[in-house]
């Protein structure tokens, strides 16, 4: 097993299990007792979001790097168990229909094809979003995640008082912005510039600081690398980024010379 390998699997046991003990302890707080009052309990709740949204953001990019085979690439089998379990956890998301729409994504990026594109210049962010999400929920889906929020609400209603308002905080919040952050940063910014008028050919990076665009979505932002090199993992996408900059800056400044020549 190669060391990329080893350290995917080993972040991926780490998002998990700090998925699974975030929300054990979330969902344990009595915030009856603490009567929602001062900066300091308001404070906690806001890390808390905060903290979840990014570990389940994180619970998606394992599931996409078992996609694309590279999770646990000598072992088929293990690869696909762990993309099943990341994005049950996710959203009780099936794991084959998504492996189907990505790659269809990747197939026929930007085309009426492509399950994550809205080419209609027409259209804002909000009803590509709406589009977006309506390619991935589905009734059962729906249903599976409903049933396994009110179990956990059951749960949580015997260790406090409100116990279901944890879940929303804790649960379903994070769910919903995570939704946005991936929509944002891995599916709408990279890909904007591939709608009429514009129509680039190829998926935009977004100029981000590597600490930021871990912080931003897992580095799913350098977008066009990854288009580039789907094979890589995630936290391989900052040291793509730099190679394809370096590769380009010779040409721009050979563009540059030339255009200061003409002028």
């Amino acid at each position: 097993m190669s060391v990329a390998s080893r350290k995917g699997l080993l972040l991926a046991a780490l998002i998990m299990l700090g998925w699974l003990a975030s929300l054990a302890g979330l969902l344990s707080w009595d915030l009856n007792a603490t009567q929602l009052a001062g900066p300091l309990v308001w404070l906690a709740i806001f890390f808390g979001v905060v903290g979840r949204t990014l570990l389940q953001t994180g619970l998606f990019i394992v599931g996409h790097d078992a996609m694309h085979g590279v999770l646990w690439p000598h072992w088929r089998y293990g690869n696909a168990l762990l993309g099943r379990i990341a994005l049950g956890l996710y959203a009780a998301l099936p794991y084959q229909a998504c492996c189907r729409n990505h790659q269809h994504h990747h197939l026929f990026t930007a085309s009426s094809a492509d399950p994550d594109f809205y080419g209609d210049p027409a259209a804002g962010a909000i009803g590509w979003y709406v589009r977006f999400m309506a390619g991935y929920l589905t009734w059962g889906q729906m249903g599976r995640l409903l049933t396994g929020w009110t179990v956990l609400s059951l749960i949580a209603c015997r260790l406090a008082p409100i116990g279901w308002l944890n879940v929303l905080l804790f649960c379903t919040l994070p769910l919903l912005l995570s939704s946005l952050q991936l929509f944002v940063f891995g599916t709408y910014l990279p890909h904007r510039g591939q709608r009429l008028p514009q129509r680039r050919p190829h998926a935009d990076s977004l100029e981000l600081a590597p600490w930021l665009s871990l912080l931003a979505c897992f580095h799913f932002g350098y977008h066009r690398e990854h288009h580039d090199a789907p094979t890589l993992a995630w936290f391989e996408l900052p040291a793509q980024r730099r190679r394809s900059r370096s590769r380009l800056s010779p040409r721009l400044a050979s563009l540059l010379r030339e255009r200061a020549q003409f002028t």
